[in-house]
């Protein structure tokens, strides 16, 4: 695998882990794999994108970060490295291509094949980087900049300024009420911003 400073799977790479897994189309809001669920398989996306969300004990949801082309869920390979249950959930944000790769096979490529290695390594290091983005976001960003961004990183993920979703789903992936989301979207409205439609937002 070529140096990189990302960690995004390379089509050689993709065409080994091929023979360890099988490949499926998903849609939108399918589920890829659900919260303290066990893991059958790790999904690397070849096509389109997912995202990966954690709840707590009053089914609040918080939005950890996106997978894109050449990205896999390093928490997923983590729980199949060692034999947990999922953390995470993991859903569609687009129609999607994904590999999946029989958790059976993980021991094996981990031990055997040092370009999957260092493919994994720069992928817990980029996740843990985004972990902590949100930790950051969290606690000292206003729900105004996080709504922002979020919508701009959605925006540049799906390569359109027209992002399909419900004020409800923006509040579940951003932790927060959907009264307050809505506040917000019609406060950046006003200020030429966003354009609101009927479960779609416009980035102006």
């Amino acid at each position: 695998m070529n140096p990189s400073k990302t960690a995004k799977a390379d089509k050689e790479l993709i065409s080994e882990l091929k023979k360890f897994g099988y490949v499926k189309t998903y849609q939108k809001n399918d589920v890829l794999i659900e919260e303290n669920s066990s893991i059958q398989v790790v999904p690397i996306v070849l096509k389109g994108s997912v995202k990966v969300i954690q709840s707590d004990n009053d089914y609040r949801e918080m939005l950890l970060y996106f997978l894109t082309p050449g990205d896999t869920c390093i928490m997923s390979f983590l729980g199949a490295l060692y034999n947990d249950d999922s953390k995470v959930r993991v859903i569609v944000n687009e129609e999607s291509e994904i590999l999946l790769l029989h958790v059976r096979h993980i021991g094996e490529l981990t031990r055997r094949n040092p370009e999957w290695n260092s493919y994994i390594f720069r992928a817990y290091h980029e996740r843990f980087q985004e972990l902590l983005d949100v930790v950051n976001a969290v606690a000292f960003k206003k729900m105004d900049d996080r709504l922002h961004q979020l919508l701009l990183r959605k925006s540049e993920i799906t390569g359109k300024s027209e992002i399909h979703l419900t004020h409800e789903e923006l509040a579940g992936e951003l932790g927060t009420a959907r009264v307050v989301v809505s506040r917000l979207l019609k406060q950046m409205e006003k200020e030429g911003i966003v354009e609101l439609g009927r479960n779609k937002i416009s980035l102006l």
